[in-house]
C-alpha cells in the first residue's frame, strides 16, 4: 500500500499581499506530477483492504484517465466526514454549491442557515452558474414572503460590478433611502431594502453603510435587528456582514462551527472545501486577528483522524510566516479541485 509520504506533493503557499488573488489560496498547484502514477495510486488504494484513506489522491486525474465514476468507488473506500470532504473536492465550485443548496432544501424542513450563507456570499458568476440547476424554483417552493423575495433577488446574480467611478451622489441617496425605508418610518419598506442591497455593487454598498450612519443613530446591522425578525433578519445580517468584510464573515462562521461542545461539521467542511482555493489565507488572517489563535489550532482541537488531516491540509500551517524559499509545503493533491484540471 502506498504510504502517506510517497504520495504527498509540494504545493506553494505564499501569502504576499502584492500577489494576484490566487495567492490567497491555501492549496496551489504543483505542476510537475505524474498523472499515470497518481491514477494507479488511486486504483491501488481503493482496491486495497484497510485502505489508507488520506492517500486517496489525484482524484480528478483518475476520473479523467479512466472515464469511470470515481465518486462511487471512493464511497466504498471512505466513510464519515472524510468522505464528505473528498467527494466535495471532486466537484466544480458551481456543482458543489448547487449540491449544498439542494441538500439545504431537501425534505420537509429547510436549512435556512446554509441557504442564507451560500446565497449571500456568492458572486454574480457563481450564482448564475448555480441557477442553471433550477435554484430559483427550489427557493420559491421552499421559502415564503419577504425572505423568499430576498433570496430570489440575490440568486439572480444581477448585482452591479465594482467600477472605477464612485458615484457619491447615489451613495448618499441610497443611504437616505435605506433610512427612510426603515428606521425613519413605522414599519419597514422591505422591497426598497432588497432592491438596494441586491443590485448595488459591493464597493458601493460598503460606502452606503458608512454614509448611513450620518442619517441614523444606529449602524446598518443594528437597524436590521430593530426592523425585521426571523429568517429575513438573519439573511440581511449575513448579507451586510459579507459586504463589509467577507473573509471576516467566514472566520466568524468557522469559529461558531467549532465553539462550545461539539462541532458543526457541515459548516466547517463547506467553508474549508470551498475556500481553500479561493481566499483561505485571508480568512485565516481575520480568524487570528479576532480570536487570538490560529484556525489550524482550532481544527486540531475539534477534529480527529484522517478527517482532521484533510482539513488541516486545506487550512495550511500558519504558526509562522514562511520565506520565499520556505513557501513550498507538503499537501496531498487529493485536496484540490481545479489544480489537476489546470495541469493535465
Amino acid at each position: 500500500m502506498s504510504t502517506v509520504h510517497e504520495i504527498l506533493f509540494k504545493l506553494s503557499l505564499e501569502g504576499d499581499h502584492f500577489t494576484p488573488l490566487s495567492a490567497y489560496r491555501s492549496v496551489k498547484a504543483y505542476t510537475n506530477f505524474d498523472a499515470e502514477r497518481d491514477a494507479l495510486n488511486i486504483e491501488t488504494a481503493i482496491k486495497t483492504k484497510g485502505v489508507d484513506e488520506i492517500t486517496i489522491d489525484i482524484a480528478i486525474a483518475y476520473q479523467r484517465r479512466t472515464k469511470k465514476e470515481l465518486a462511487s468507488a471512493l464511497k466504498s473506500a471512505l466513510a464519515g466526514h472524510l468522505e464528505t470532504v473528498i467527494l466535495g473536492l471532486l466537484k466544480t465550485p458551481a456543482q458543489y454549491y448547487a449540491s449544498e443548496l439542494k441538500a439545504s432544501m431537501k425534505g420537509l424542513e429547510t436549512d435556512e442557515d446554509s441557504l442564507i450563507e451560500i446565497i449571500c456570499s456568492r458572486t454574480n458568476q457563481e450564482l448564475q452558474e448555480i441557477n442553471r440547476t433550477d435554484l430559483e424554483k427550489d427557493i420559491i417552493s421552499d421559502t415564503s414572503d419577504d425572505f423568499c423575495k430576498l433570496m430570489v433577488a440575490l440568486a439572480k446574480g444581477r448585482r452591479a460590478e465594482d467600477g472605477s467611478v464612485i458615484n457619491y451622489e447615489l451613495i448618499d441617496q441610497d443611504a437616505q433611502d435605506l433610512y427612510d425605508a426603515g428606521m425613519k418610518r413605522k414599519g419597514t419598506d422591505v422591497p426598497k431594502w432588497i432592491s438596494i442591497m441586491t443590485e448595488r455593487s459591493v464597493c458601493h454598498l460598503q460606502k452606503i453603510f458608512e454614509r448611513y450612519k450620518s442619517y441614523c443613530p444606529y449602524d446598518m446591522l443594528e437597524s436590521i435587528k430593530k426592523e425585521v425578525k426571523g429568517d429575513l433578519e438573519n439573511a440581511f445580517l449575513n448579507l451586510v456582514q459579507c459586504v463589509q468584510n467577507k473573509p471576516l464573515y467566514f472566520a466568524d462562521q468557522l469559529y461558531d462551527s467549532m465553539k462550545g461542545k461539539g462541532t458543526h461539521d457541515k459548516v466547517l467542511i463547506r467553508i474549508m472545501v470551498s475556500h481553500s482555493e479561493m481566499d483561505m489565507l485571508k480568512i485565516r488572517s481575520e480568524f487570528k486577528r479576532k480570536y487570538g489563535k490560529y484556525l489550524y489550532y482550532y481544527i486540531q482541537q475539534d477534529t480527529k483522524g484522517d478527517y482532521q488531516k484533510a482539513l488541516l491540509y486545506l487550512c495550511g500551517r500558519e504558526d509562522r510566516s514562511p520565506s520565499r524559499h520556505e513557501c513550498l509545503r507538503v499537501v496531498p493533491l487529493c485536496l484540490q479541485v481545479t489544480v489537476l484540471e489546470n495541469s493535465l
